[in-house]
């Protein structure tokens, strides 16, 4: 558990960011608010957001709100349960991924799909944007903080690249999603499900020969130790994929909190800390990729070619999406086409 104290919080204040209300508070009882993820805290996410993020709370706050952050799912359970988890109280605030709960929350799972990310600075900007425009009432009982994406991902994989359609047959993948997982099984791969925090068992043992990642998870869980090559697609195309994560709070914490430190958490959440994040997602792929560099193992592009035979297997994908959508009671043409045109635009 990292923790940020009152104490060392008002050590580092800002005048400029302590408004004289808030400073009358900072001798009240504190607001102790317990982040959950599923990360390691080695993982960048937890030390370069996690850490700043929470200081940056409790010095708006003049110290009345302390972040307690637990990762590794420190307080129990499964990274699938964290929505659940903030929903019931078990945890004030959670960064939790929508394909963990497939279907769950569609609208926020839209950019999961195939071929749905430019980068993850861009692609969390158009995301933030469509939860607002149809993603209303999808966490009900949870106040979003920040919708995101991470950039494009990559295969891994242990004893050959991958540059073409023709190397995935037979190939054992783990998919990162539901979404991405019918493509590559429409391509001829074998593919299996389950949390990045089972990835290093499933490569050790076998059970995969690769997965699919972007750079930035290889560091945190060593997978350049584990993997020999690394495929990416060729300049200027979309990445294979983005998973999407929402990061979000308690609304009864929420609602209980005095006007002013909702003000402070208001200040430090939406549009402008979605794009902080992706962009921060950028920098986290860059460090992962001269990792893997680092390691030594080959890095191949895929061409532009082949690319295009993959989005055309990721077209029923897409239609099956819209149709899924078109159940939840949503507009599934609209959200998928207001998509593409926010990547687009982007």
């Amino acid at each position: 558990m990292t923790t940020f104290t009152r104490r060392s919080a008002l050590a580092t204040m800002g005048a400029a960011l302590a408004t004289p209300a808030l400073l009358s508070r900072a001798n009240a009882a504190e607001v102790t608010l317990r982040l959950h993820h599923f990360l390691p805290a080695v993982a960048p996410m937890h030390s370069r957001f996690f850490e700043p993020w929470a200081a940056e709370l409790a010095e708006a706050s003049g110290g009345t709100i302390e972040v307690q952050i637990f990762p590794s799912m420190q307080l129990g359970g499964k990274p699938p349960q964290l929505a659940d988890q903030t929903r019931q109280g078990i945890c004030d605030i959670a960064w939790t991924l929508p394909v963990y709960t497939p279907d769950r929350f569609p609208v926020a799972e839209t950019m999961s799909n195939p071929f749905m990310v430019t980068n993850a600075e861009k692609t969390s900007v158009a995301m933030h944007k469509l939860m607002d425009e149809f993603g209303e009432g999808e966490y009900r009982g949870m106040k979003p903080l920040a919708f995101h994406t991470h950039d494009g991902g990559k295969l891994h994989t242990r004893d050959a690249p991958v540059t073409k359609q023709a190397d995935l047959e037979g190939l054992k993948l783990r998919a990162p999603n539901q979404a991405t997982g019918e493509m590559l099984t429409a391509l001829g791969a074998e593919v299996v499900f389950f949390p990045v925090t089972d990835m290093v068992v499933g490569l050790s043992n076998g059970v995969i020969d690769g997965c699919c990642l972007p750079y930035e998870v290889v560091p945190a869980f060593k997978l350049q130790e584990l993997t020999s090559f690394s495929s990416q697609p060729a300049a200027g195309a979309r990445g294979l994929y983005a998973n999407t994560f929402a990061l979000v709070m308690n609304q009864a914490k929420y609602d209980g909190l005095s006007d002013d430190l909702k003000g402070v958490i208001d200040a430090a959440s939406g549009p402008a800390l979605s794009q902080r994040i992706g962009k921060q997602f950028d920098e986290f792929e860059a460090f992962g990729k001269s990792v893997v560099e680092k390691q030594g193992n080959e890095i191949v592009e895929i061409p532009a070619e082949e690319i295009a035979i993959w989005r055309e297997a990721a077209k029923p994908v897409h239609e099956a999406w819209i149709e899924k959508l078109n159940a939840a009671g949503k507009d599934g043409a609209a959200i998928m086409a207001r998509a593409n045109e926010l990547l687009d635009a982007g």
